[in-house]
């Protein structure tokens, strides 16, 4: 019984010896790499720099984010801690800093809106399992085939969704209860614009102005944190009467909260699912997003599998802290980078300078005004509609232009889910109509462009009972029924067909299907002798699979490397 039992422990142990090998090849956190290599007090003492850096601008847009999703400022702190240590410490990217972004706001908003906080604890569950899950399976690489202009799409109307958030606050409207969707939303401020408070006017305007001088005139300074203290001041010395942190959620806490574990509810967890699903698809696309642009910055490479374990695993433990959901933020990992940092340590660093802000600096946050962090807010809505992207894509092809215009308006009027799925699947058939306009089928008049034996080579192929084919382009299922009519119209009782495949890179079943039962049909109605020229390795891969559900093998047809190799044959 012993022995048997030691069996077993040892053969525990090489699985997991094996699953934790296969995991660092894998899955490897950079911040592994990096120290593998060798650290010292000289590249610790940039990331410590670029840690606070990075704090400086963090702090603001936490706070702002935060409000604007529906939560408490300190919410969204705790996201940046959290989410920032364990993106850096498990992520695949050297420089990417994790914590809420602008991407989420709407969703978070929603969510809460219909399900409460305990909605947003199980939305954050289900992101985060299918982020681990995702990287798990290797699905990172596949982030890449979303289309752009969905994703400008989306991203620009998000962008429209937080600004429209921001205008009461901006300009400190007298409305108890704004309407959550946008048209509604807006009606509503038509209607109360004359309930506006001066005093927020006046931060808002300086607040915005004081950005955009920074940002334009001075860009080494950080342009959020200066201006959100500026107000700050403002409105302690002179004490305006104005919406605060202080007046409306009591201020920010000293440390972050105990971590609590959440009442699973299965039945609120299918409820949220929709919601879950998108904030993953929104984290997955922004952090890979944002550690490609590092990555084209620094000439590092990511390893994108491994960021979305970190994402995943992120908002989970964001979840035990009361956190909102996360992911890599692009501005701040680009700041992160343009300071210097050298290693993931760099974020690690940022969440412990936002621990000390909390501990030491809490009691002056319920001074700051919201109008101030509704004008950062409105200013990041506007980076993040990209303008100049969707004017440039409105120039390009009819269905890109499409594709762009019904995403953005099914994201600002009905909802992220509708307009991903729609944008993905209008994008999609749109590649495949471009696709299937790509095969060209040619018949030996337009295929044979050289002389033989002094007289057209397409004459004496005639002559002999040959017709030569030439395929070019992919051959799938969206041209599928045209090659079908074409080659039905062949009305010939050619001896023998060369069809010559060299220019056709990809075959799909449908493809497939259309050539044999093409090649099927001459062969029992003429006994023709079928050879295939200079055909690929997918190709042929395809069609043997097909000839096997035919009754057909490669012993019924004949195969050439070249063209003129199958003119031998015959």
């Amino acid at each position: 019984m012993l022995a048997v039992l030691q069996n077993l422990a040892m053969s525990l142990k090489q699985k997991i010896n094996g699953f934790g090998s296969f995991y660092m090849k894998n899955f490897c956190p950079k911040l592994v790499e990096v120290l593998r290599k060798g650290y010292d007090k000289d590249k610790f003492r940039r990331d410590t720099l670029a840690g606070m850096t990075v704090a400086v601008v963090s702090i603001p847009l936490a706070m702002a984010l935060a409000i604007a999703s529906g939560v408490t400022p300190a919410q969204g702190l705790y996201t940046a801690i959290v989410a920032g240590f364990f993106i850096a410490l498990l992520g695949g990217s050297k420089y990417q800093i994790g914590g809420p972004t602008g991407a989420f706001v709407v969703v978070i908003f929603n969510v809460i809106k219909n399900y409460g906080p305990e909605g947003l604890t199980m939305t954050m569950l289900v992101a985060g399992i299918i982020l681990i899950i995702a990287g798990l399976l290797r699905l990172g690489t596949y982030i890449k085939y979303i289309p752009y202009p969905v994703v400008t799409g989306f991203t620009a109307g998000i962008g429209a969704l937080l600004i429209s958030t921001q205008v009461k606050d901006l300009l400190g409207l007298k409305i108890e209860n704004v309407p959550a969707e946008f048209l509604p939303k807006w009606e509503s401020y038509l209607a109360n614009l004359n309930s506006f408070s001066a005093a927020s006017l006046v931060i808002s305007l300086l607040s915005l102005s004081a950005i955009l001088y920074m940002q334009i005139k001075k860009p080494k300074l950080p342009a959020y944190l200066v201006c959100v203290t500026g107000a700050t001041l403002l409105v302690a010395v002179f004490g305006l009467n104005i919406d605060t942190i202080g007046n409306k959620f009591g201020g920010v806490p000293h440390f972050l909260p105990m971590p609590k574990m959440p009442d699973i509810s299965v039945n609120l967890l299918l409820k949220v699912l929709p919601s879950g699903l998108t904030i993953a698809f929104l984290a997955g696309v922004e952090s890979l997003l944002s550690a490609t642009v590092v990555d084209g910055m620094s000439g590092d490479n990511h390893n994108s599998n491994a960021e979305l374990v970190a994402e995943g695993a992120a908002n989970i433990f964001c979840m035990f802290f009361a956190g909102v959901p996360a992911t890599g933020a692009i501005a701040r990992t680009a700041a992160n980078f343009k300071a210097r940092a050298y290693s993931p340590v760099s974020g690690i660093m940022q969440s412990v300078f936002l621990l000390l802000f909390m501990l030491l600096l809490a009691p002056a946050a319920k001074y700051i005004p919201l109008a101030c962090l509704s004008a950062v807010l409105v200013l990041i809505g506007w980076n993040m509609m990209g303008l100049g992207k969707i004017f440039k894509l409105l120039q390009g092809p009819r269905g890109d232009r499409y594709t762009l215009v019904v995403t953005l308006l099914l994201t600002v009027l009905v909802d992220l889910n509708t307009a991903i799925s729609v944008g993905f699947i209008m994008a999609s058939i749109i590649f495949m109509h471009r696709m299937s306009k790509e095969i060209e089928i040619e018949t030996d008049e337009k295929a044979l462009e050289y002389k033989g034996g002094g007289r057209d080579l397409s004459q004496v192929l005639h002559e002999q009972g040959v017709i030569s084919l030439r395929f070019s382009g992919p051959l799938f299922f969206g041209d599928a029924l045209d090659v079908t009519r074409f080659l039905q119209k062949i009305k010939a009782e050619p001896k023998i067909i060369i069809i010559r495949m060299g220019y056709v890179p990809l075959v799909d079943i449908s493809g497939a299907n259309a050539l044999v039962s093409f090649i099927d049909r001459i062969k029992k109605k003429h006994g023709a002798k079928i050879i295939l020229s200079n055909i690929k390795k997918q190709p042929r891969r395809m069609l043997h699979e097909a000839f096997l559900q035919n009754g057909l093998t490669w012993h019924d047809i004949s195969t050439a490397s070249t063209f003129e190799n199958a003119l031998k044959i015959t």
